[in-house]
């Protein structure tokens, strides 16, 4: 299932995995363990946030993807089942039937 995983960082930690050399690592970790899609990284309500979209083979993954983001970074996580154009239409279609 395609999924999107919003990750937004505290700050304080963020500073400190930047000083550490950490958040490069862990970031490169995720798309290496994630192989998104989509990467995009800004800022959202005053913190660091990146969005990754990806695909979730099973949701036993979900600890494994979290862990490193509230371990090292006392991120914030939400995941969201997402859709694209193909997978609207092919919804869509289901329903007009």
């Amino acid at each position: 299932m395609r999924m999107l995983l919003k990750v937004q960082m505290d700050t304080e930690a963020s500073n400190e995995a930047i000083k550490q050399g950490t958040l490069q690592k862990t970031m490169e970790a995720a798309l290496e363990k994630l192989r998104p899609e989509a990467a995009y990284f800004t800022v959202e309500d005053g913190c660091r946030t990146g969005y990754l979209f990806f695909d979730l083979a099973d949701p036993s993954e979900l600890p494994a993807v979290s862990e490193p983001f509230f371990m090292g970074l006392n991120a914030k996580i939400h995941y969201s089942p997402v859709m694209n154009p193909d997978d609207l239409r092919k919804g869509l279609s289901a329903i007009e039937r």
